[in-house]
């Protein structure tokens, strides 16, 4: 296979170490601050951090399935004010961040093929790459660094990135005893789904036009 996956991260190169993140991701929601946790695990990813943060929202609202709907709105506020920060990260900083940003946190590749989606239409890319399991911490960066208008990439990650929370929070609202004792047998396939359909869309998002 291509370089893609062999430059997705210096860490999602090394299955231990992504192990011991995820574990460590997992293990918040049986912590007190989970909440924060969320928010700071949804803040991060949106630029640089390699695990999504729906599996810990999953595993809060397992554990409170009636507090779905907020755990939700907490993950979609920290995606999004992440995804801003990213934008920071490439408009100020590139210069003096690119060498870790490349290839540790994604190829060059993956960086041109953003470039090339963001000459087409802007909205629609960073809306499917919130929505999906695109890589969305590429496109955050890349907006700063193309100077993709801001509140382009403000309004497509709110639209995408909580319609991606709020439906998993809907789900476990309102199914969730069944949900919630398939998820409890079942959590760890479930988590790891997440995470290898993350992996993926770092592969997808080569053939992309």
């Amino acid at each position: 296979m291509s370089n893609e996956l062999g430059t997705l991260t210096h860490g999602a190169a090394r299955p231990h170490f992504l192990r011991r993140l995820y574990d460590w991701t997992v293990g918040w929601a049986e912590r007190p601050g989970g909440a924060w946790a969320l928010f700071c695990i949804a803040f991060v990813e949106s630029s640089f951090f390699p695990i999504p943060p729906d599996v810990l929202l999953l595993a809060l609202c397992v554990g409170a399935p009636t507090k779905s709907f907020r755990f939700a709105l907490i993950c979609s506020v920290g995606s999004v004010l992440g995804g801003m920060f990213g934008y920071l990260i490439g408009y100020a900083a590139w210069s003096a961040v690119k060498g870790f940003f490349i290839p540790y946190v994604f190829s060059q590749a993956l960086f041109d093929k953003v470039q090339v989606l963001y000459q087409g239409n802007a909205f629609v890319a960073i809306l499917t790459a919130a929505f999906t399991p695109i890589p969305y911490k590429v496109f955050t960066v890349a907006a700063g660094v193309f100077e993709v208008n801001f509140w382009t990439l403000v309004s497509a990650s709110a639209v995408g990135r909580s319609a991606r929370f709020f439906m998993v929070g809907g789900v476990l609202y309102f199914f969730g005893p069944p949900v919630k004792k398939l998820l409890e047998k079942y959590f760890d396939w479930f988590a790891w789904l997440l995470l290898a359909l993350g992996i993926g869309g770092f592969v997808a998002l080569k053939y992309l036009r």
